[in-house]
């Protein structure tokens, strides 16, 4: 019985030690590693987008039908692009775009980029971001 029990709590342990990883990783904007083995960063145009670019920035939210956070972070983002001029905000149907979800390798949604206004991706997070953080990245853009 010891040993059933043990094992429970490993398993407990495990499983609340993955949630908790993935619950602080989910909605932070990363700065995009070094690309190694590509020419540059990847770029997305207005033709990509199928809505034109911010002069400053752009943020892009890839998104689903039945994605409750999806509607969330699309109203953030809404936000931050009316009081932030210059920035637009362009949300992407992931299921009527699978080439551009596979050339970007989108694996979940909401996932938010954030682009210069060359359409270069200069941030990304996979999951609802902050408001904060979503300012600190334009913030960083803008420099």
């Amino acid at each position: 019985m010891w040993t059933e029990l043990l094992i429970v709590v490993i398993v407990l342990a495990i499983a609340t030690a993955i949630g908790v990883v993935y619950r602080r990783r989910s909605g932070v904007l990363r700065a995009l590693p070094g690309s190694a083995g590509r020419l540059g960063p990847p770029r997305l145009s207005a033709d990509d987008l199928g809505a034109p670019l911010g002069s400053t920035a752009t943020l892009v939210h890839f998104s689903s039908a039945f994605c409750q956070p999806c509607r969330a972070t699309r109203v953030l983002l809404g936000r931050v692009a009316d009081m932030v001029d210059g920035v637009a905000s362009v949300e992407v149907d992931a299921e009527a775009n699978l080439e551009l979800v596979r050339r970007l390798d989108i694996r979940r949604t909401p996932t938010v980029l954030v682009l210069d206004p060359d359409g270069e991706i200069v941030r990304r997070a996979s999951g609802q971001p902050r408001l904060a953080e979503v300012v600190a990245a334009l913030g960083a853009v803008r420099a």
